[in-house]
């Protein structure tokens, strides 16, 4: 043995100390400690602001007085830059689409209401006229004779299409209407017979309704969107759509000071387009300046992987399985269809008005199927994220819920969207351990013009996030992007006002609390994510993920909160502000 190694294990052995120990003194001292002065917001029921926070190696060190700070940390470095601005958790936006965004973002847009871009703005199209006039400008703009998919159509807003109206506007290229749902398509005759979209899929497919002439009518949606996607997805999903899309959406996001998003429905579309799109376009939180979390669909894992999918599960939360983000620990599922198309499930009499009218909507798993299709996913563990729109499908749903809740009362069970809640069901939700994460947009965008669709009493059951929160069920709130930009601070602002684009206020007795809504946005949006341990506050151990603002939205009226100027986020202990 030589006499250095003798020396080294006669040191350890007489207590020399060890690198745990001098990383711990130098956490202790705030070597390599950056202390940010600020008026900081935590969300900490046990310190609900202070005048600083510390971070070391990207995680939060302590919070307190700057004075306190500074004496316990001496070796600390104080970064003055936010000391005259906001600091509070880094916002998450728990239920976007990646791959829809990548999509749609790069889409030419009609939509029916104001639309946040990229770039600003976008002007909403209030009616029909004006749909009209720009998807004519659209199509003289495009290369003759390709087809052309325009996204934003709604019928509500813009009234009904089929093929002939379509026609109007061009027969010399198949053209395509996205609806704002992302559930429906309206093409014209050319894209009928380029789509390979005929009378004889009818029969197989409740989404190809007929005409009286026994032919389409052009629209094609929900369990026909398969057959439309064959067609469809060469043009919508190709490399430079999915880089430029995705592009458009970073920037909303950092726009919007979010930190954390998590896509839900990971493998909808394939999942070796939605790796590749991830893993060149997105590629990572220090790259991108945002971090992505994956929540697979029961689907889309039944088609690739059968009998072994809870274990395909289980591997890509381990890692075994590689995937470009990390998976976390919940299956994504359906109880019905669309609230936008009005294909949501909702109870008798069905729909009044619209679209849908004298129909009740559309269930996507069958209610007697439903704690089958849960069962194996939630018997290995896994938290449930479910898409429930209708009434009719909350109570679905809920029984569903209440037969799982034999075998376990706490395992995390989260309402997607929740379009419409009875107060008899918002407190059943209370009382099964429901969360409910909520569509930001329906009230603004919808609140009204759903009123003759759904009539009265449904009319005032549009997301009643208040008797939710005083039930005592966790609420927050996603922009289910594409449908809705990714601006947390305007989706909490339209929760506390209930205000629609019409200039009305919906069941003002559902308002949320300044609080509240900044929970919603926070610390109840990591709940839904099961990630409350890791952020959502400003708590000494957690992740050092902040979004920084120009005021205090404690202090701003709710009516404002769009407005709050962002400087940027902080992520992991990295400033990164806005261009």
């Amino acid at each position: 043995m030589n006499r250095f190694l003798s020396l080294l294990i006669a040191l350890a052995l007489a207590g020399w100390p060890s690198l745990a120990a001098a990383q711990d003194r130098q956490v202790a001292t705030g070597a390599d400690t950056i202390i940010y002065p600020a008026t900081v917001v935590t969300m900490d029921e046990s310190r609900p602001t202070a005048g600083a926070v510390a971070v070391h190696q990207g995680m939060i060190s302590a919070v307190g007085a700057l004075d306190e700070l500074i004496g316990a940390l001496p070796a600390a470095t104080v970064d003055s830059r936010f000391a005259d601005r906001v600091i509070a958790p880094g916002f998450i936006d728990p239920h976007i689409h990646m791959a829809l965004s990548s999509i749609q973002y790069a889409m030419p847009l009609t939509p029916p209401w104001a639309m946040a871009g990229p770039d600003g703005m976008i002007e909403g199209l209030a009616t029909r006229e004006a749909f009209f006039e720009r998807l004519r400008a659209i199509e003289a703009d495009a290369p003759p004779g390709e087809p052309l998919i325009v996204y934003g159509f709604h019928d509500l807003v813009h009234g009904d299409l089929d093929r002939h109206d379509l026609d109007a506007v061009t027969t010399d290229r198949p053209l395509l209407v996205w609806h704002y749902s992302s559930h429906d398509f309206y093409l014209n005759t050319p894209a009928l017979d380029w789509a390979g979209i005929d009378a004889s899929l009818h029969d197989r497919f409740e989404g190809v309704p007929l005409g009286e002439d026994g032919l389409p009518m052009g629209r094609v949606f929900e369990d026909a969107l398969a057959v439309l996607l064959q067609s469809v997805a060469p043009l919508i999903m190709a490399p430079d759509v999915l880089e430029s899309g995705l592009e458009n959406f970073s920037g909303l996001l950092r726009q919007g000071g979010v930190t954390t998003v998590a896509d839900l429905g990971y493998g909808i579309f394939s999942y070796p387009l939605e790796d590749a799109n991830i893993a060149s376009n997105w590629v990572s939180p220090e790259h991108s300046g945002y971090r992505v979390y994956l929540v697979p669909e029961y689907r889309a894992l039944e088609r690739r992987f059968g009998e072994n999918r809870v274990q395909a599960v289980r591997d890509m939360v381990s890692g075994v399985l590689p995937t470009p983000a990390p998976v976390l620990p919940q299956v994504k599922f359906f109880t019905d269809a669309a609230f936008y198309s009005q294909t949501m499930r909702i109870s008798e009499p069905g729909y009044l008005a619209g679209q849908s009218e004298g129909s009740q909507g559309l269930w996507v798993i069958e209610p007697d199927a439903l704690v089958d299709t849960i069962r194996p996913y939630w018997d290995a563990g896994f938290g449930v994220r479910i898409h429930s729109n209708g009434d009719a499908a909350q109570e679905a749903t809920l029984d569903a819920l209440a037969a799982l809740r034999a075998d376990d009362t706490d395992r995390r069970f989260v309402f997607e969207h929740a379009g419409l809640f009875s107060p008899e069901q918002a407190a059943r939700a209370a009382t099964l351990n429901a969360a409910i994460s909520a569509a930001s947009h329906y009230v603004y965008y919808l609140g009204e013009a759903y009123q003759a669709p759904l009539g009265d009493p449904r009319g005032d059951w549009i997301l009643p996030l208040n008797s939710l929160s005083d039930a005592g069920v966790p609420v927050t709130l996603h922009s289910d992007a594409p449908l809705a930009p990714p601006l947390p601070l305007r989706a909490a602002s339209i929760h506390m006002t209930r205000a629609t684009r019409e200039g009305g206020a919906l069941t003002p007795d559902e308002r949320l609390s300044a609080v509240e809504a900044l929970e919603a946005i926070t610390i109840d949006a990591a709940y839904a994510l099961g990630l409350e341990g890791e952020i959502g506050s400003i708590t000494i151990g957690k992740r050092a993920d902040f979004t920084v603002l120009n005021a205090n939205p404690l202090e701003t009226p709710g009516e404002n909160w769009g407005e709050i100027g962002i400087w940027g986020v902080v992520l992991a202990g990295e400033p990164r502000p806005l261009p």
